[in-house]
């Protein structure tokens, strides 16, 4: 999605870890930005304004505007990004420029909304496979997220990702078939005869084990003793 928002970088001419360190010191951090005919720019940006976007609704979905030292503004997105894993706090990022006039592809969320009925009335268990679906778009058109209603979901029944419509330049790009959300019963049986309408086969009587030795396969019968 394309926000009016516009951070500025800083060339770097030197990398490596002391480098990474000396800015970070300084509340800033090393990013490269990728793409387009002029090839990959190391920048040094605010760890803290990456982060808010990287956690906003859009995410790492969001496009936004980049300046380096006061030149014309590209729009770019995150696309890979490295957090400290004790400090919670930004490391790196790697940024792509982005042609608006051309088609991009992207992961977007998706959200359920609504209560099953197969929940409040068959007494099943409502579950989410796919959190998200991959799509291709061009930039501007790039949803916030997709929702999908699921009252009317009964035991059985389930979204794919084929029946989510849809809009402007989107193409779907996961696989049609692929469950989204679906309502499953408590227990197998139940939901045997949910699907095929059919009882579950009973289970076959357990086979009754005497006491006593066994014959070992293809051991010779033991001899009768002779009567004297």
């Amino acid at each position: 999605m394309r926000k009016d928002l516009t951070i500025a970088a800083e060339k770097r001419d030197s990398r490596g870890k002391n480098e990474a360190r000396r800015l970070r010191a300084k509340g800033s951090m090393p990013a490269v930005i990728y793409g387009g005919p002029d090839g990959p720019a190391p920048v040094a940006v605010n760890p803290k304004e990456l982060s808010k976007i990287l956690n906003s609704k859009t995410g790492h979905n969001t496009i936004f505007n980049m300046t380096i030292a006061g030149g014309q503004s590209t729009p770019v997105m995150i696309v890979d990004w490295q957090f400290d894993p004790l400090k919670d706090t930004l490391l790196h990022a790697d940024l792509k420029r982005i042609d608006l006039n051309e088609r991009i592809t992207v992961k977007v969320p998706v959200v359920t909304q609504g209560d099953p009925k197969g929940v409040k009335i068959q007494g099943g268990i409502h579950e989410v496979v796919t959190r998200e679906i991959e799509i291709e778009c061009l930039p501007n058109d790039i949803p916030e997220q997709f929702t999908v209603n699921v009252s009317e979901l009964m035991i059985g029944q389930s979204i794919r990702a084929g029946e989510i419509p849809m809009s402007e330049s989107m193409k779907l790009i996961s696989p049609a078939d692929a469950v989204i959300s679906h309502v499953v019963s408590l227990r197998a049986e139940e939901t045997t005869v949910a699907e095929t309408g059919t009882e579950a086969p009973a289970a076959a009587e357990p086979e009754v084990i005497k006491k006593g030795k066994k014959e070992e396969e293809g051991a010779a019968p033991a001899e009768t003793p002779k009567k004297k």
